[in-house]
């Protein structure tokens, strides 16, 4: 059985690491930090190769692929650290594609595929979302409380612009009251957005471990790389193992979202978990091993030590998720012994 990628998946892959090392090198990535502003005709490109509505039905003006194609994108965009809404836009219109009504889908579905009204989500409580990827420039917003979600326009929420550790992305402090609810699974699309946001981190872990293995090479010691010493190449070996790992449990997510969402809720826990940890212990090992330098702000390692604090903890952190495995396994083996 061939587990690896279709052609046109590789495809995806290849066209994406090209255009991004282009349009978002860590120059550009720095930029967009530096002054507090996304680079808009990236996100044009992006847009005009289809790739906003990627996971949306061709209907409603998308690509029609599937969650995996989504994801081999996010980790793309991860691995650059591409300063654009796209990742948020993504999420939302997973939430509004799978479990909105066809009304809401044919509202809002157009504008999210074309990237010119974009979306965003976040889990909620009492209807306030305290850190919201891209809800300030976002057209509708998804509130996420328990197994239910909220559909509200931009319009009809309080949207409040907040500072961050991590300036490549835009966040804000989102309250509302009423909107339309989303009848359908909301537990399935929301873990179909847990999986395409594990994809982004494991982008992030990958390239922060490159950057790491780069400067070991090249940094010495008493005439030495300091990647012969054996705490350095044990740390990097360490960073391998949890990019990898998370980066399997990350793909069989995406599996399970385009083939069997039997598996799905059990498969994104482990993706959300895996990944979330392997991109703080990562990053923060890149800096390790860059030494003081690592973590100055003429470095380039801490734009992405950064950007991994905030996704590790949206839709829920590792330990939220570890705990999501452990009450589907105890679920799963009661069923089987009632069986």
């Amino acid at each position: 059985m061939n587990f690896d990628f279709t052609e046109d998946q590789h495809e995806i892959k290849r066209t994406a690491r090209e255009l991004l090392a282009k349009r978002s090198g860590l120059e550009q990535v720095r930029e967009a930090a530096e002054a507090e502003a996304y680079d808009e005709s990236l996100f044009t490109e992006l847009r005009e190769l289809g790739w906003s509505g990627i996971a949306i039905d061709e209907q409603y003006g998308g690509a029609g692929l599937g969650v995996v194609e989504l994801m081999i994108l996010c980790e793309e965009l991860g691995y650059a650290l591409a300063a654009s809404p796209f990742l948020a836009n993504a999420l939302g219109g997973l939430m509004i594609e799978h479990c909105g009504s066809d009304e809401q889908r044919a509202k809002w579905l157009p504008g999210i595929a074309s990237g010119e009204a974009t979306a965003t989500v976040t889990i909620a409580d009492g209807g306030s979302g305290e850190v919201v990827a891209d809800a300030d420039g976002a057209a509708v917003i998804v509130l996420v409380e328990g197994n239910e979600a909220t559909l509200v326009a931009r319009a009809d929420a309080q949207v409040e612009p907040l500072a961050t550790i991590d300036p490549t992305r835009r966040y804000a402090r989102v309250t509302a009251s009423g909107g339309e609810p989303l009848s359908g699974d909301v537990a399935s699309a929301l873990a179909a957005a847990e999986v395409a946001l594990s994809a982004e981190m494991v982008g992030i872990a990958q390239r922060t471990m490159e950057m790491a293995i780069e400067y070991a090479k090249e940094r010495k010691q008493f005439d030495t790389p300091i990647g012969a010493f054996q705490a350095v190449s044990h740390r990097c070996a360490q960073m391998l193992l949890e990019t990898e790992g998370a980066r399997s449990a990350t793909y069989f997510g995406g599996w399970a979202a385009d083939a069997d969402r039997s598996q799905l809720a059990f498969a994104s826990a482990i993706a959300k978990a895996a990944a979330s940890e392997a991109a703080l212990s990562v990053t923060a090992s890149s800096i390790q091993i860059h030494g003081g330098i690592g973590f100055t702000w003429e470095a380039d390692v801490h734009w992405f030590f950064k950007r991994a604090q905030l996704d590790a903890a949206m839709l829920g952190g590792a330990s939220e998720h570890r705990a999501r495995v452990t009450q589907l396994t105890a679920a799963s083996l009661a069923a089987a012994g009632a069986s």
